[in-house]
């Protein structure tokens, strides 16, 4: 049975007592502890009103609002004590960032804990080599871009080591290769035991990454459970305001006029390329290299060579190797064995069990992608 880390009951919020209708209302919802959980719904759903109550910005009008199974109270002891678990990247990171400069602004969490400046600069150091921004250390935080701050606000969340990680829109205004290494960056925290949880109106995110939604419209809790089903009613999807996911909807198109079964649902175009297969094609192997504090001297032997995770990036950028899938790695080197080529795959050493995962998958849609190690 799944540990509930927040729960819902019957959860009423208002913005003013002249609004015709709550902003949340009646919400009952359970986010489970380390699964992967988006909050789906059109602009004014009340995503963002959700998350607020998560950490106790917001408190219900009626209803309770549970963390790790024990409503919260909101003294200033105890939601001191609860946002030291939980952090909350906001959409717009002019929002989130006060401080002059960069590391003044990702110690600021770390400080108000009360830790030890050694450990602060610990804090400030990882954060930054987590979002890719160790040489903007001591940038003034007005000179950075736009996707740049969005990197300097979520490594400001990250400084405290959060139990529970929200992210509002966490690819709004990124170009696709930085949208890339957010994902990437959440699927490491999500295996180092983080419980990341995702608002977003891209339906086309939230399907591949996503293993629970929950959707409201106008405040309204309308689905809860995985993507699937919710997406296969499409009467319910459109009342939304939201559209299908491309994987799902090309899949169900393809399937339907070729009078096969729609299900299993791919949600990558990898397993979609995969399922459409005919049989006796070659499928290409990944050799997986597992990367800890230095580059392992792997021959790419002419192979196309991607990376995943941070170490490895970092080391790949020491060294001056340029690897031919910087970001999405798995995806381009599993599109290369459908397409009955073999690659290489350097990937961080604790972020080898989740690429075996994903690789895996593949069987489930009629073809087996063999790793070398």
């Amino acid at each position: 049975m799944k540990e509930c880390i927040f729960e819902t009951e019957n959860l009423v919020y208002s913005y003013s007592t002249k609004q015709a209708k709550p902003s949340l209302d009646n919400v009952s919802v359970e986010i489970h502890k380390g699964v992967r959980t988006a909050i789906l719904g059109a602009n004014g759903a009340g995503k963002s009103t959700l998350f607020y109550h998560f950490n106790g910005i917001f408190k219900p009008v009626s209803g309770t609002v549970k963390y790790m199974g024990k409503p919260l109270e909101y003294t200033r002891e105890a939601l001191t004590e609860l946002r030291n678990d939980i952090s909350v990247v906001v959409q717009n990171p002019d929002e989130q960032i006060f401080s002059a400069t960069v590391e003044e602004d990702i110690a600021f969490g770390p400080m108000n804990m009360g830790m030890e400046r050694d450990e602060i600069e610990r804090r400030i150091q990882e954060s930054l080599f987590k979002v890719g921004m160790e040489e903007y250390r001591e940038r003034p935080t007005i000179q950075l871009s736009y996707g740049q701050r969005k990197r300097v606000a979520l490594a400001g969340a990250l400084a405290i080591s959060p139990k529970v990680l929200i992210l509002d829109e966490p690819t709004a205004g990124l170009d696709p290769q930085m949208s890339q290494e957010v994902i990437e960056l959440v699927e490491q925290l999500c295996e180092a035991g983080t419980t990341v949880i995702i608002s977003t109106h891209d339906v086309d995110l939230a399907y591949a990454w996503a293993e629970e939604i929950h959707v409201l419209i106008h405040g309204d809790l309308v689905y809860s459970g995985e993507p699937e089903p919710f997406f296969d009613d499409h009467e319910k999807v459109a009342m939304t305001g939201l559209v299908m996911p491309h994987t799902f909807s090309v899949n169900s198109s393809v399937q339907r006029i070729c009078g096969r079964e729609v299900a299993p649902y791919p949600r990558t175009n990898s397993q979609i390329l995969c399922k459409m297969l005919p049989e006796g094609s070659r499928i290409g192997k990944i050799r997986l290299v597992p990367v800890e504090d230095s580059l392992p001297d792997v021959p790419a032997e002419g192979l196309p060579t991607g990376i995943y995770g941070a170490i490895t990036r970092r080391l790949f950028r020491a060294a001056g190797r340029e690897p031919d899938y910087h970001f999405n790695a798995i995806e381009y080197c599993l599109m290369d064995a459908v397409g009955g080529k073999d690659s290489v795959l350097f990937c961080d050493a604790p972020m080898k069990d989740r690429v075996l995962e994903v690789i895996g998958r593949m069987e489930a849609f009629g073809k087996k992608v063999e790793v070398v190690m």
